[in-house]
Formats: C-alpha cells, structure tokens, sequence
C-alpha cells in the first residue's frame, strides 16, 4: 500500500533550513474546485494556471483526471474551459486525490540502502508498517470530507472576515 516516495532535491525554506519539496497537487485542485464552483462562467486553463502560478499544461494534465472520473467536463475553442460536472458535496477529497494520481502521502519512508543489513530491516519493517496503518487512516478521513465540506468552511471563514483583511482570493 505505501507509495515510495519519488526522489526529489531539498529545498531551503524561508530560515535555510532543508527540506523536501511537498506534493501540493491535492490541496491546489481542492482550491480549483471551490473557485470553479463560486463561478458561473467557465475557467480557462491559461485562468487556472495563472492563479495556481504554474503553467496551463500542467492544469490540463491534473484535471485530465477530474474528467475523466466525470467530476468536471471541458469545452474546446471560444468561450470554452472546465466547468464543474457534479455538486461539490458528491467528491470527497479521497476521490479528487485518487483523480490526480494519488500523489504520494509521507515524504518520509523506508529506504533499502543495505538490503542485508538486520537493523535496516528491522527499522524499514517498523516504519513500513506504521507508515501503511498512517495512510490508511488519512484515506479513511479524505473519504469522509467532501469538498462541498471545504466550500462550507470557506464561506464561514469569508462570513467572519474582518474588512481590510481580505486575502488574496478572499473575495474570489
């Protein structure tokens, strides 16, 4: 059950300190979604890229998966885009991760570097283990919140905002 972890290069944070990249995928097609949903008009990729700062092949690709599981639908040409195909409160968040791949979870992990080495297979065993039952109790609460859930609290949040405190995408 546990994905391995793809390589990836560290990265210094705002102090210098080291860390792996985070897949952030999930939590920017959550986003995708509720903005989707707040508007009538459908979203270009060229929009959804500016506003996630990516490129829009990028956006192509992660909602390829939305569509394909029949979560939003796209129109080609003039006046088209992605638009939702389903009510918010019908994705959990466990369908949209599985949508876009199911990016991995834990960016820490066994590692095989001694594959005869006792001790490594004693610490790769534990940590396997108690990496799988971790995963398997955030998928069991991804499939329990819906994004509709998300949407909810978002608009709670905007409800309370004070005025001149408004974020970027507060009032989007």
């Amino acid at each position: 059950m546990l994905r391995e972890r793809r390589g990836g290069r560290l990265r210094s944070d705002s102090k210098g300190t080291q860390t792996m990249p985070r897949d952030n995928r999930l939590s920017r097609m959550l986003h995708v979604l509720i903005h989707m949903d707040r508007h009538v008009e459908r979203a270009t990729s060229d929009a959804i890229a500016k506003m996630l700062g990516t490129n829009p092949v990028v956006v192509r690709r992660m909602m390829a998966g939305l569509r394909d599981q029949g979560y939003v639908r796209s129109e080609k040409g003039h006046g088209g885009g992605w638009e939702l195909a389903c009510e918010l409160d019908a994705m959990t968040l466990l369908d949209v991760y599985r949508a876009i791949g199911q990016p991995p979870l834990f960016s820490i992990g066994p590692h095989a570097d001694q594959p005869d080495c006792l001790v490594e297979k004693a610490v790769d065993a534990r940590m396997a283990e108690a990496l799988n039952e971790a995963e398997t109790l955030l998928l069991a609460r991804f499939g329990a919140i819906t994004v509709g859930d998300l949407a909810r609290d978002f608009e709670k949040r905007l409800a309370n905002h004070k005025a001149g405190k408004r974020g970027n995408c507060a009032a989007a």
